[in-house]
């Protein structure tokens, strides 16, 4: 069977594991968090990162940074993974879920404006499959009405619009390093802040609610509870392991794309009989965090799963719609997301690691285009 997915290890997340073990320093901000840190600001220009436990948790921290309350909208995409929004759920906003666009699952950043309310207090758009949404246009309107723009940018490490790093845009952002992304920590997340004036408070709230980072750094003579908070913060073992996989993300992201771009030549005839292929604009950079196809409808692609499971080749469909969801449906405003509905019943996701080899990339696609040959006679 190939896996859809499968961890890359460097074979140097076990060394600085010890490492941090024989440092006696293996709660959160120890010296591997420090290094973590240091690397995304100097690499990508944020101007300060805080490791989390999770993406999740991340975003935790971005609602109530923002100050989100009962009765706030928040705009985000249908077609993502709950977190995105549940984040903000929890502080009592209320989501106003807008479609995706035709060629690709990120936002129609063009149906954004004519959902803004007066009490629209953040726009939160998710940068699918590593690819840059409009940022330009999403700035504009965050700056035309006030708003704070939040980068879900889990899948996005190491990706680009127009030149900028993904996840430097907004005011924040979100990272994930969950096993199944670029770089892994097995769990784990990143929130990064753009803003200064959000620098100060997000090191309370991730720590507790307290300002234990300033008594650490000499800079108070002792620490107390001065907000809200969790404990955001991940075990410095975690960032170990994380800090093993930067030492090697040009190394991994090399051989992903090799991959990806593999992916990319052998399916292209399908283009000639309806099948979509990933769509990347002009101002955006492919950081292949994923391969997908987009089948021609549900019942193509339930067969064409179960085609390829029989083949020992795993393949997996994404998102639900979540203005549908059991949670969500009676809160959504009752608009038709008609491109959100269609890739959560087209999309399919094929298998992306980075052992994957050439011969399996091309069993994968000679199998997908067997299928296709052999429904389409």
């Amino acid at each position: 069977m190939i896996n859809f997915n499968k961890p890359y290890l460097t074979g140097k997340e076990t060394q600085y594991i010890q490492d941090a073990v024989t440092s006696m320093k293996i709660s959160g901000d120890g010296m591997f968090t420090k290094k973590c840190h240091h690397y995304f600001e100097e690499k990508y220009g944020f101007k300060k990162t805080l490791l989390t436990t999770s993406c999740t948790d991340a975003l935790e921290m971005a609602a109530i940074l923002l100050d989100i309350k009962e009765g706030d909208e928040v705009i985000a995409p249908s077609y993502t993974f709950v977190s995105t929004v549940n984040a903000f759920v929890l502080r009592g906003a209320k989501i106003v879920f807008v479609d995706s666009a035709k060629e690709n699952p990120n936002l129609d950043v063009d149906t954004i404006e004519g959902l803004i309310t007066p009490r629209t207090k953040v726009l939160l758009p998710i940068h699918y499959a590593g690819i840059a949404c409009d940022m330009d246009k999403i700035m504009s309107l965050a700056k035309k009405y006030n708003l704070f723009v939040v980068e879900d940018a889990a899948q996005a490490i190491d990706s680009y619009y127009k030149g900028k790093p993904l996840g430097s845009i907004g005011h924040l952002a979100a990272f994930s390093f969950h096993e199944t992304k670029n770089i892994i920590s097995g769990e784990g997340g990143m929130l990064v802040i753009n803003d200064e004036r959000f620098i100060k408070r997000a090191e309370i709230i991730r720590e507790k609610g307290t300002n234990r980072s300033a008594f650490f750094r000499g800079e108070i003579d002792k620490y107390g509870w001065v907000d809200i908070g969790s404990s955001f913060l991940p075990s410095d073992i975690i960032a170990a392991f994380l800090y093993a996989q930067l030492e090697n993300l040009e190394l991994i992201q090399k051989r992903r794309k090799k991959i990806w771009n593999d992916y990319d030549k052998e399916l292209t005839p399908l283009k000639e009989i309806g099948i979509k292929l990933p769509y990347i604009p002009n101002k955006a950079t492919n950081n292949a965090h994923m391969y997908y196809i987009v089948c021609r409808n549900l019942g193509e692609r339930t067969r064409l799963i179960e085609y390829l499971k029989k083949q020992n080749v795993s393949s997996v469909f994404h998102y639900l719609s979540l203005h549908k969801s059991p949670f969500y449906t009676d809160k959504h405003d009752g608009r038709e997301l008609i491109n959100t509905d269609m890739f959560s019943d087209c999309l399919l996701r094929l298998p992306m690691f980075y052992d994957l080899t050439h011969d399996e990339v091309l069993k994968i696609t000679s199998h997908i285009i067997e299928f296709y040959n052999l429904n389409n006679k």
